[in-house]
């Protein structure tokens, strides 16, 4: 094996969000002079990021998730300018179909609160009455529905594995080096982690290491002697097909009941988040489809909220797994407290590759300059889990 194998960062994970790292550290003229990342399955093909539903939102409760929700659309809007490369731009399928949150009455509430926050931030969010909901919408049976909240603008869904990919690809023409290894251990004594070590034996010295496992996260955490609330948390996409065209087209939906459906490819694909009791932590090399979960939920839910839903033929499906912050489901964002040259990019619970931009360029700050410069996200740091002030977010789908 080759010998003294250092990085000025180790970047642990090389899906969307540790690319995004990558990415705005090899971009900043006062970044780290090596970065190298390494990815345990360079075929991605279990990776969490080619299996997400790919969102773009602002409809968040929180003004850092509405604030890094902006950036997120700002950044798929104007990708030629982060991330082409020798003048081939990344053509991210962005759809702006927006997001509609349908409320009952319970919910209402909490709608117009959260809707304050994003207007405070310049968010195109509109609240939408009955009277509104059923005539910009008629393929929508309002039953049980007080209100809505749609995203005019800003929001959408691209396809995930080419932004990854062109994070990736940027990543490396400005040098950034990935390899293909596991993780088998973290060196480290109580100020810092000194040395990543491979399966395969191989070790590298580590001025900063970044954790941007995804959904294993936790396990690579407890390498270095850190209890991470991260899980694997699987989820299934079910894709589907409707023979009665609606008009106009269906935005993101999300049902009261947590199931969400978006147009997909002259389709549609969706699902919903099992309850805390149905929700066990999972293996990610289990990637058997659950389809129990459309049969008894996800298809009754949406054959009452559209009509048109209830003639339809299921066409394919997959599961994949949430980085689930089992605390309170908001990313873990910094150094930690102790091992100050450990930073996390961990715990988004299904908003990874939405935030993926924010996170990378915050991540990127942080090692750069000691401080975050553009989204303050000093309340997603780890020593929140110690002192109590924790982040709770009222939109989690």
């Amino acid at each position: 094996m080759a010998d003294n194998l250092s990085s000025d960062v180790i970047i642990v994970g090389g899906g969307v969000v540790g690319s995004a790292v990558a990415y705005f550290l090899a971009a900043d003229p006062a970044g780290p002079d090596s970065i190298t990342v390494i990815e345990r399955d360079p075929t991605y093909e279990t990776a969490s990021t080619p299996r997400s539903a790919g969102g773009i939102r602002q409809q968040f409760s929180n003004p850092e998730n509405i604030e890094i929700g902006l950036f997120g659309h700002h950044f798929v809007s104007h990708v030629a300018e982060y991330l082409s490369v020798d003048g081939d731009c990344p053509d991210l399928g962005f759809r702006e179909g927006g997001y509609l949150f349908l409320a009952g009455p319970d919910g209402l509430d909490i709608l117009r609160q959260n809707h304050v926050e994003q207007m405070k931030l310049g968010c195109d969010i509109a609240l939408l009455d009955l009277v509104a909901l059923e005539k910009q919408f008629p393929w929508l049976n309002c039953d049980g529905i007080a209100g809505a909240a749609f995203g005019r603008s800003g929001e959408g869904w691209i396809d995930p594995n080419t932004l990854m990919q062109a994070f990736k690809r940027k990543a490396r023409s400005l040098g950034v080096v990935y390899i293909a290894g596991e993780v088998s251990a973290l060196e480290h004594d109580r100020n810092r982690v000194s040395a990543v070590m491979l399966a395969d034996g191989r070790r590298y010295a580590a001025g900063m290491v970044v954790n941007a496992a995804g959904a294993n996260a936790g396990k690579i955490a407890a390498l270095a002697g850190v209890s991470l609330p991260v899980v694997p948390r699987k989820r299934n996409v079910f894709v589907f097909d409707c023979r009665v065209p609606l008009e106009p087209a269906v935005p993101l939906l999300i049902d009261p009941t947590g199931v969400y459906v978006r147009p997909e490819s002259g389709g549609f694909i969706c699902g919903v988040s099992p309850p805390a009791d149905q929700d066990p932590d999972g293996d990610t090399s289990d990637l058997e489809v659950e389809y129990h979960w459309f049969e008894e939920v996800v298809w009754p839910a949406l054959a009452h909220r559209v009509p048109a839903f209830e003639a339809i033929k299921l066409s394919g499906a997959w599961a994949g797994y949430y980085d689930y912050n089992t605390v309170d489901q908001n990313g873990i964002v910094g150094a930690h407290p102790e091992l100050g040259n450990l930073y996390f990019a961990n715990g988004f619970s299904g908003h990874g590759l939405q935030q993926a931009p924010a996170v990378g360029r915050a991540i990127a700050e942080l090692l750069v300059s000691g401080g975050f410069r553009t989204i303050d996200l000093s309340r997603f740091g780890f020593a929140r889990f110690a002192s109590g002030a924790l982040v709770l977010e009222r939109n989690i789908v």
